[in-house]
């Protein structure tokens, strides 16, 4: 395993993590071929794309401790490393692959499905994944935290059969904790919005985002609160994410995970089975099991729905039921996820 480099230290909390999470963000490798070599796998370099493909790469260097190191198919990297297979363009394989701008209610705000509301929140994430199916979505003109969330109140306002509210992005929690306070202070009065759910990342790849401050706000929140991470591999998951957590839940917080069938990356069942023990292990519970979403660039991810479901069985044949997660694909216009 290779080490990640020392930030500077802050004086914490009792139990609060010991690196602010905005100097590790800052810190993030954002070069192709840093990142092989901090993996022992420079003479790969050659085989990396021009431009990072389109879609910049940025992981935290906590998460590269957590890859093998002179490992060229470990998991975690696969996740993350620039591939010139994204350059092909694949029939059905498109920028906007599940109907987000169709969806558009205002700024910032998707409405799919019957009571829930999505922000897209931020537009940035402490890590690019390759497959993210919003690798090309225009979050210049889509952000539902500018101008204090005003277009994304009034809709939520406006619509009183909304009672979920869910944050996404980018990630939700690359947002200060400052601007998650000013959301809350805007949703005071909206007395239908009784469940706040955020969908996130970070606390598996930047546990130290989940800070004193955050935790504070969260369990003063006068909400229901889920938060939904992303883990697709057990390897993601170590003592810090563990602690995270563990704040997490004790601020209030259901954890449950989503992951996304990859293949060369998760395409076994003995591999999912002990995601969904580890993740199980940290108080999390499988929650979805995606089918990839059809973006341009990750064609090279898919698993065919045969393979999907035969896998889904050997984990219902081995795993107790709480622990299977839901096979689903999202089809744009379709009023829930599709479930296998």
């Amino acid at each position: 395993m290779i080490t990640a480099s020392p930030g500077a230290r802050i004086t914490p909390a009792p139990g609060a993590p010991a690196v602010d999470w905005r100097q590790l963000w800052r810190e993030a490798v954002t070069d192709a071929g840093e990142l092989l070599a901090l993996l022992g796998l420079s003479p790969f370099a050659a085989q990396l794309p021009p431009a990072d493909a389109g879609f910049a790469l940025r992981v935290p260097r906590g998460f590269v401790a957590r890859m093998r190191h002179g490992d060229p198919r470990d998991p975690l990297l696969l996740q993350v490393l620039p591939q010139l297979v994204e350059l092909d363009r694949v029939p059905g394989f498109v920028t906007d692959a599940v109907g987000d701008l169709a969806a558009r209610e205002a700024q910032g705000v998707l409405h799919k499905y019957h009571g829930r509301a999505l922000l897209i929140a931020s537009g940035s994430c402490a890590i690019n994944c390759r497959y993210c199916f919003r690798r090309h979505f225009p979050y210049g003109e889509e952000m539902a935290a500018a101008g204090q969330w005003r277009q994304a109140l009034e809709h939520l306002r406006n619509d009183p059969s909304i009672s979920e509210l869910i944050l996404s992005g980018g990630d939700p929690l690359a947002l200060s904790t400052a601007k998650l306070e000013e959301l809350s202070r805007g949703l005071a009065d909206l007395t239908h919005v009784t469940r706040l759910r955020i969908h996130t990342r970070l606390p598996v790849v930047l546990p130290e985002r989940i800070d004193d401050p955050f935790t504070t706000w969260l369990a003063a929140l006068p909400l229901q609160k889920v938060v939904v991470l992303h883990a697709n591999h057990a390897n993601e998951f170590d003592a810090g994410v563990d602690a995270a957590c563990a704040r997490l839940r004790a601020a209030g917080a259901t954890l449950l995970n989503q992951s996304v069938l990859l293949q060369g990356i998760n395409d076994a069942a003995d591999t999912l089975i002990a995601l969904s023990e580890r993740m199980f292990a940290a108080g999390v519970l499988p929650y979805y099991l995606h089918q990839l979403d059809r973006v341009q660039g990750a064609a090279h991810f898919e698993v065919d729905d045969a393979r999907a479901l035969a896998l889904l069985d050997a984990l219902r044949a081995r795993l107790p039921g709480y622990l299977v997660p839901k096979l689903v694909r999202e089809v744009g216009g379709d009023p829930s996820k599709r479930p296998l």
